[in-house]
């Protein structure tokens, strides 16, 4: 039997709530496979973390995360720690770290899903977005002049390196020959004539290489309207990281709410380990009260099987969670139902052993 090394660092406000419940799940996924086993170790890193020794996390905590498998992660973020520092110092530390530069986001309204827009059919809202993960606008290369003066200022310059572009780009490539799936690429080159122009030019670069991809550009504001207005347009979506992580949140909105919002942050060589996650906050307000919604995470773990090689898995729990939806016998608040968080993983694991 294959064993997997799971690091788990559950965080902060729901995190720990919703990452049992996936752990749940791939414990019983795996015992109904009976040909891996997935080994968790859980590391105390966080807000709270923090407040005790000063960092997010330990030091030299990259060097033991390196002889894991995959990372899962469950929520950054509490009152009393600012949010640039619980980012920064934990998953942005991570991502670079690891160089997981493809962030995959999958938007697709399921079976049974909740969907604000009008007159849109379940097949309309199925896309996946890849983000630029490792630089971009979230590189945080800049500096604070003059502090405490009326002359004080602030700079914020983002970061697109040719190597970065390209390889998201190709990968965005790669995924949508493989699918047979259109391409969108979204940036502002109209305003940002040096970092939107560069990409822009390299989309055009590698596309050279893939005839049989059909592809289009947009601009972010016209694409922010066309999720809304439109969502049947995009199939692969391909942009920078501050684009990426706006529009898949607008995208969780149109697909059941950030409940239902996985991503996975890969590092394609598995030269270091990748890391998943489900996308909504740490929602502190209700912490500990078992209204969490965990379908995120557990969305996020069929993202981990997938990338662990158990592509059916990853699939039949997905399959697993519409049909939760279309059920509607146990389902947390959010979503219109009564159950607590503890009970979707039980739910779901009866689903797949029917």
């Amino acid at each position: 039997m294959k064993a997997y090394k799971i690091a788990v660092i559950a965080g902060d406000g729901i995190g720990p709530e919703v990452i049992s419940e996936g752990r749940k799940v791939l414990e019983g996924i795996s015992a109904l496979d009976g040909t891996f086993r997935p080994e968790f170790e859980e590391f105390p890193w966080g807000c709270e973390y923090y407040l005790k020794t000063g960092r997010m996390m330990e030091e030299g905590g990259l060097e033991k995360l390196k002889a894991f498998d995959a990372i899962y992660l469950g929520a950054v973020g509490y009152p009393g720690v600012p949010d640039h520092i619980s980012l920064s110092g934990l998953l942005l530390e991570i991502r670079r770290g690891f160089d997981e530069y493809i962030n995959l986001r999958p938007v697709k309204l399921l079976k049974g899903a909740p969907c604000p827009l009008k007159d849109v059919a379940q097949e309309d809202i199925d896309m996946i977005v890849v983000r630029e993960n490792s630089e971009g606008e979230y590189a945080n290369v800049g500096a604070r002049l003059y502090p405490g003066t009326p002359q004080e200022m602030a700079l914020q310059t983002g970061v697109f390196s040719r190597k970065g572009c390209e390889r998201v780009i190709r990968y965005a490539y790669e995924l949508a020959k493989r699918e047979k799936k259109t391409l969108t690429s979204i940036s502002k080159g109209n305003a940002l004539g040096y970092s939107m122009v560069f990409w822009d030019e390299i989309f055009r670069e590698v596309g050279k290489e893939y005839p049989e991809v059909e592809t289009s550009s947009l601009m972010v504001d016209a694409a922010s309207m066309f999720f809304v207005k439109d969502p049947g347009r995009f199939q692969v979506v391909v942009t920078s990281n501050l684009f990426g992580d706006i529009l898949t949140d607008l995208g969780a909105a149109i697909a059941g709410g950030m409940g239902l919002a996985a991503g996975a942050n890969l590092n394609p060589e598995r030269t270091f380990p990748s890391m998943f996650e489900p996308i909504h906050g740490s929602a502190p307000d209700i912490a500990g009260k078992g209204l969490a919604n965990p379908l995120a995470a557990i969305w996020s773990a069929s993202q981990m099987l997938d990338f662990l090689g158990h592509e059916d898995w990853g699939r039949r729990l997905i399959e697993a969670i519409e049909t939760l939806l279309v059920e509607k016998k146990t389902l947390t608040p959010d979503l219109g139902g009564t159950a607590k968080t503890g009970e979707i993983s039980d739910a779901i694991l009866e689903i797949l052993r029917r």
